[in-house]
C-alpha cells in the first residue's frame, strides 16, 4: 500500500513539474540564462583549472616529494608556475608564427587587390566595346561618373558614423568586460588548483551525505569515465596536432611552399578541431599562398590531403582513437549535432562527452548481456522435468555382538550393585 502511495506522489509531483516547465518555459530561460551569465566566470575558471592540471600533474609526477617534507609545500606552487608558463609560452608561439605573416599577406592582398580589379574592369569593357551583341552596356560603362559615385560614397559614409561609433563604443566596452571575465576566471581557478585536493573531499563530503550509496557508486563511475574520457582525448589531440604541425612544416620545407612554419602552425592548432579543423586550415594556408602564387595554392592542397589521410589512417587511429574509443561514424555525428548546437566549442567537447556516453551505453549493455547468461542455466533447470525417485532400500540391520564371557558378565553385575 505505501509503495502505491509513493508511486502516485511521484507521478503527480512529476505532472506538477512538466506543467510548470511548459508555462513558465521562457520566464525559466530567462533566468537559467541570467545564472549562467552571473555565473559565466566561474565555469570559465573551472575550465581552464582543468586545462593546467593536466601540465600541472605531469610536473608533480616528476618532482616527488616524500611525505613530511619541507618541500611538500612547494611542490604545488612550483609545479602550478612551471604549468602555466608552459601554456603562456606556447600561446605566444603561436602568435608569433602566425599572426605576422598572417597580416602580411593581408597587406599584400589589400595592396593588390586594387590594381587587379581596375584591370579587370578594364579587360572587360574593351571586350565589350569589340562585341557589337553588347553596345549599350558598354556605352553605361563609359558613362560612368567616377567623381560623383565617390561623392555619394562619401556621403553615406558620413551618414553611417553614428552607427561606427556606437559600434566602437560597444566594442570597447565588450573588450574591457572581457579582459575583466577573465582576470576573474583566473583567479578562481588558481585557487581551485592550489586546494584541489581540499576542495575534492569537501565535495565528496557532501555527496556521501546526500545520496545513497549506490547512487553514489553510479555517480562517482560516471564521473571517472567522463574525466578518463576528457583527459585522453586532451593529450591524444595535443600530441596528434603536433605530429601534424611538423610533418606539414618538414613537407612545405621540402616541397619549398612559402610561409612553412606559419602554415604548419596553424594547420596543427586548428587539428584540435575534429574533423572541421582541417578544412580550416587547408583553406587559410591556401589562400596565403594564392596571394604568392595560384599554381602552389593548389599543390599546397595536393600535399595536404595526401598528408590528412595519412594522419587519418596512420596517426589518429594509434594516438587518439585507441585512447577514446569511439568509432569513426559516431565521431562524425558528434561533431556534426554538437557543432550544429554550439559551434567550434561543441566541435572540440562533443566528441569525448560522445565517447563518454558509448562507454557507459557499452558497459551497461555488457553487464545486462552477463546477467540475462548466467540467469539462462537456472531458468533451464527450473523447466526440466523432475527426476524419477530412487528406489528405497532396506535399513542397514545391526551387526551381532559377539556373546561375552561368563566371568566378564559377573563382574558386570557385581559393579552394579556396588554402586
Amino acid at each position: 500500500m505505501k509503495q502505491e502511495i509513493k508511486r502516485c506522489v511521484r507521478f503527480g509531483v512529476t505532472l506538477l513539474v512538466l506543467w510548470l516547465v511548459i508555462h513558465y518555459w521562457s520566464s525559466a530561460m530567462g533566468l537559467l540564462g541570467g545564472t549562467l551569465s552571473a555565473g559565466f566566470p566561474l565555469v570559465l575558471g573551472c575550465v581552464i583549472a582543468y586545462l593546467v592540471n593536466i601540465p600541472m600533474a605531469f610536473f608533480e609526477r616528476l618532482l616527488p616529494v616524500k611525505e613530511g617534507s619541507r618541500l611538500k609545500a612547494l611542490r604545488r606552487p612550483v609545479c602550478l608556475l612551471l604549468a602555466l608558463g608552459c601554456v603562456v609560452l606556447l600561446l605566444l608561439l603561436l602568435v608569433q608564427m602566425i599572426l605576422p605573416s598572417l597580416i602580411e599577406c593581408v597587406m599584400l592582398l589589400v595592396e593588390k587587390l586594387p590594381p587587379a580589379i581596375a584591370e579587370l574592369v578594364d579587360t572587360v569593357a574593351r571586350l565589350m566595346e569589340e562585341n557589337e551583341l553588347m553596345p549599350d552596356v558598354a556605352a553605361s560603362l563609359e558613362s560612368i561618373n567616377v567623381e560623383d559615385t565617390l561623392r555619394q560614397g562619401i556621403n553615406l559614409l558620413l551618414k553611417g558614423m553614428n552607427g561606427v561609433v556606437g559600434l566602437l563604443i560597444s566594442t570597447t566596452s565588450s573588450a574591457v568586460s572581457g579582459i575583466i571575465t577573465l582576470v576573474l576566471s583566473l583567479i578562481f581557478a588558481l585557487y581551485l588548483l592550489l586546494g584541489k585536493e581540499r576542495i575534492g573531499q569537501q565535495f565528496s563530503r557532501l555527496l556521501r551525505t546526500f545520496l545513497k550509496p549506490a547512487f553514489l557508486t553510479r555517480f562517482e563511475h560516471v564521473r571517472f569515465i567522463l574525466n578518463d574520457s576528457f583527459h585522453n582525448y586532451i593529450v591524444g589531440q595535443c600530441t596528434e596536432a603536433l605530429i601534424l604541425g611538423a610533418l606539414c612544416i618538414l613537407g612545405m620545407m621540402l616541397f619549398r611552399f612559402p610561409y612553412a612554419a606559419m602554415i604548419g602552425t596553424l594547420v596543427g592548432f586548428t587539428a584540435l578541431i575534429p574533423i572541421a579543423g582541417a578544412y580550416i586550415g587547408a583553406a587559410v594556408g591556401a589562400f596565403m599562398i594564392f596571394t604568392v602564387s595560384p599554381v602552389q595554392a593548389i599543390w599546397f592542397l595536393v600535399f595536404l590531403v595526401i598528408l590528412q589521410q595519412l594522419e587519418g589512417n596512420l596517426i589518429f587511429p594509434r594516438v587518439v582513437g585507441s585512447s577514446i574509443g569511439l568509432p569513426g561514424v559516431w565521431v562524425l555525428a558528434a561533431v556534426t549535432v554538437f557543432g550544429g548546437l554550439f559551434g567550434i566549442l561543441g566541435m572540440v567537447v562533443g566528441v569525448p562527452f560522445s565517447a563518454a556516453v558509448y562507454r557507459l551505453l557499452k558497459e551497461y549493455a555488457e553487464s545486462k548481456e552477463q546477467r540475462e547468461q548466467s540467469a539462462a542455466p537456472a531458468d533451464d533447470a527450473a523447466s526440466a522435468p523432475p527426476a524419477a525417485p530412487l528406489p528405497a532400500q532396506e535399513a542397514p540391520q545391526p551387526a551381532p555382538q559377539p556373546a561375552r564371557p561368563r566371568s566378564q558378565q559377573q563382574r558386570t553385575r557385581t559393579g552394579r550393585r556396588k554402586r
